[in-house]
């Protein structure tokens, strides 16, 4: 896993949980960099409602770190045209959450939870069928 992808899980167990980061397989990292992403997604809308701003920014950047984790830790040589696609959609997102966090608008942040939440859910099946994986 590259320095940005650590980075990014040393951030997630900041603000997470550290069990299990340690003896997780890559696969495992990788959701629950998701699950940290999403986690933090839901937090900026709620600090959003409470016109909580600093909470919210701090939130929202903690999601940027790790949406731009599980970007770099993709392998164009390895993932293709699927690695061409995450990377492209998790720019994409990264581009939204900085424009939603400047305009303090919620939809946008619930439009990159939904995003993410499709991409783990594909992350997710790969790993109960290992075989769908190569």
């Amino acid at each position: 896993m590259n320095q940005a992808a650590v980075q990014a899980l040393q951030q997630y167990a900041q603000v997470g949980t550290q069990t299990g980061v340690d003896f997780a397989s890559p696969h495992r990292l990788i959701q629950m960099l998701m699950e940290g992403g999403l986690a933090k997604l839901r937090t900026a809308t709620v600090h959003m409602e409470r016109n909580e701003i600093a909470e919210k920014g701090e939130c929202i950047g903690l999601a940027i770190s790790i949406i731009s984790g599980l970007q770099a830790s993709l392998d164009a040589a390895k993932g293709g045209d699927i690695a061409t696609n995450l990377d492209r959609l998790y720019d994409y997102m990264v581009r939204t959450l900085v424009a939603a966090n400047a305009a303090n608008d919620s939809s946008q942040v619930h439009h990159v939870y939904d995003l993410l939440t499709q991409v783990k859910s594909g992350w997710d099946t790969i790993g109960a069928d290992p075989a769908a994986a190569g």
